[in-house]
């Protein structure tokens, strides 16, 4: 549901992925992290944020001072309006997208993460309540620095975070976007509005691109043959699977590994 770990005590290097949320915090040294194949770095008073569903390993915290907050959806986000706040500039993106931020007030974020893990550690009346809020908190101070340095304000509609989520939860099922207009209770015009407001891409492409990511990090993480990865997206023939990704990477899924592997 809801966890947090100093940087100090963390032994596991080894790849994980989680269907929860990561809130990483560096208030000394750095610490060096690779999410899906990319390798990052914080240093002094950053934020790195990794969504539900990406692969990530601690590569060095030796240095580093911090902490790793994790939380799983259904916990943090009760009402709409928390499901915007989590995914609002960005901060749990879906698309591959994972941002190093410099935090302006970093007493505010150290003191939250504190109680936090004060609160988790002695479990006092309605604790669970009170990390949630304290949670938000954290989101409202990054979201601030994240436009005091400049950045753009992002505020997602929630159907189409739901949206999303549906999609990479059901990648198996191959579902036709008719289909996911009907389980979301709306309609297929609603959810092509929804995803060029966000994306500038057709609520199909959007589909598209979220399992040509996932898609990638079977390929990359785990030791399955490509007719198994073709199954688990929901292509029942590994051939057209494998055009599939070639039409959208310019590498067959072989090629893919390859380049990984060089």
């Amino acid at each position: 549901m809801v966890e947090i770990q100093s940087i100090e005590t963390i032994i596991d290097f080894n790849p994980k992925r989680m269907k929860k949320y990561i809130f990483l915090w560096c208030n000394e040294g750095s610490i060096s992290i690779e999410v899906d194949n990319k390798l990052l770095t914080l240093t002094k008073n950053q934020v790195l944020t990794i969504t539900s569903g990406q692969y990530h390993c601690f590569k060095n915290v030796q240095n580093g001072k911090g902490y790793s907050l994790d939380f799983t959806l259904d916990y943090i986000c009760k009402t709409k309006k928390d499901i915007e706040l989590i995914f609002q500039n960005s901060l749990f993106c879906h698309f591959d997208y994972n941002e190093i931020i410099t935090i302006k007030n970093p007493f505010e974020i150290e003191q939250q993460l504190q109680k936090i893990e004060q609160e988790l550690n002695q479990k006092p009346f309605q604790y669970l309540e009170s990390v949630h809020s304290r949670i938000e908190l954290l989101l409202f101070e990054v979201n601030r620095s994240k436009i005091a340095n400049g950045g753009e304000v992002w505020k997602p509609d929630a159907l189409f975070l739901q949206f999303l989520e549906f999609v990479r939860n059901n990648f198996k099922y191959n579902y036709p976007l008719k289909e996911i207009a009907f389980q979301l209770q709306t309609t297929e015009l609603k959810l092509n509005e929804q995803a060029k407001k966000h994306t500038g891409k057709t609520a199909q492409n959007v589909i598209y691109g979220l399992v040509i990511s996932e898609a990638k990090r079977k390929l990359h993480y785990e030791e399955k043959s490509i007719k198994e990865i073709a199954f688990e997206l929901g292509f029942k023939d590994q051939y057209y699977f494998s055009k599939f990704f070639k039409n959208h990477t310019e590498l067959s899924p072989t090629e893919f590994q390859k380049e990984l592997s060089s």
